[in-house]
């Protein structure tokens, strides 16, 4: 599914309204679905925040039963208050807070970590006891190969970082389509 540029923005949009509706007890953001179909479709979805570069909160659904509005907004709320690596977002953080959202594609098995593409594919590693996902970014930003990536997984999944190494995990990889605010408000302002 390719999302379009007023699809982005309402997305963004309701995020960030969500986390308003928590802070001021206001009532969510709603969508008129019948003007805007894609974001009713059940796909799964990312929301990254961010203060000033560095990760503030990070959650979302790889598979839902929701359609991705919805999914984006309850990922945005859980992203400022529930991320057990940080403290909720305050009132006071919040306009500094840049959000980035990833609309995922369904994930695809692979056989081998050669299918891999770093930068490309986001991982969900899911063994009988161990679950864990890894965006694209992750690699990117922190100029990981494919075995830092791996091993990256393995430790958030809670197993030992060279788990990989010794046998093929199950993995699965998909494809995420990512904008912020920041891009979006960069982008704007280089057109304008």
């Amino acid at each position: 599914m390719q999302i379009t540029e007023d699809e982005k923005g309402i997305l963004l949009l309701a995020a960030r309204e969500s986390i308003e509706s928590v802070f001021w007890e206001i009532k969510p953001p709603q969508i008129d679905y019948n003007l805007y179909p894609n974001l009713k479709l059940n796909q799964g979805a990312f929301v990254t925040l961010t203060i000033d570069g560095k990760l503030k909160g990070c959650i979302g659904y790889v598979l839902t039963q929701m359609p991705l509005f919805e999914t984006v907004c309850e990922a945005a709320r859980q992203a400022a208050f529930y991320d057990p690596r940080f403290f909720p977002i305050t009132p006071d953080e919040f306009d500094a807070t840049d959000i980035e959202i990833s609309v995922l594609s369904l994930p695809i098995k692979i056989n081998s970590y050669t299918q891999i593409i770093l930068g490309v594919h986001e991982l969900l590693l899911d063994e009988e006891n161990y679950r864990a996902v890894l965006l694209p970014q992750v690699a990117i930003s922190n100029n990981y190969s494919l075995h830092q990536f791996l091993s990256i997984l393995c430790e958030k999944a809670g197993m030992l970082p060279d788990a990989w190494c010794n046998r093929n995990l199950n993995l699965k990889v998909f494809t995420a389509e990512v904008f912020s605010e920041k891009k979006l408000k960069s982008e704007a302002h280089e057109t304008g």
